[in-house]
């Protein structure tokens, strides 16, 4: 499935595995929350692992192990499930995480640009969904309402800025 960052697909570079699969020799994999709790001291080395959260599965579950993580996938079942945007800006401030998150599941166009705000770094797309809207949602809006992760400036600070006859 394609993967957008910046509002381009970019190659994934995790194989997906369920509870069952093998694990393939040699590849990053992406592992859900299950599996990895009942493997993840006998993983062979070598490689890259990711975690993928269902919508209920906290991010603090994975605290501790998000030093040896390299991605963390966090499912959005609904588009209007937005649990995902709290966990995603849990990692990058509570946890101070700095590997790649990546949301997947059902999202839409209009989710695109706040998920990167929040501090998602890939999206899973459907490719009979990738169109142009996906590319354009990014930049869709120039000024935020409220503060994020990104340095995009805030309605409330351009007030400020013209209040006191600052350029914006």
């Amino acid at each position: 499935m394609p993967l957008l960052k910046n509002g381009t697909v970019v190659e994934d570079r995790f194989v997906a595995v369920t509870d069952d699969d093998p694990l393939p020799d040699g590849v990053d994999v992406l592992v859900p929350l299950e599996r990895w709790r009942t493997l993840h001291d006998a993983l062979p080395p070598g490689r890259r692992y990711g975690v993928r959260l269902k919508s209920h599965q906290l991010v603090g579950e994975i605290a501790p192990d998000l030093g040896t993580l390299a991605l963390v996938a966090l499912e959005l079942p609904k588009f209007r499930d937005g649990r995902a945007f709290s966990g995603a800006r849990e990692l990058r401030e509570r946890y101070h995480w700095q590997g790649e998150i990546r949301a997947v599941g059902h999202i839409i166009p209009d989710q695109y640009l706040m998920l990167t705000r929040v501090g998602v770094d890939t999206v899973e797309v459907p490719a009979e969904r990738l169109t142009d809207a996906w590319r354009r949602a990014l930049g869709e809006f120039s000024i935020a309402y409220q503060a994020a992760q990104d340095d995009a400036p805030t309605l409330s600070l351009l007030r400020r800025h013209l209040r006191a006859g600052e350029p914006s």
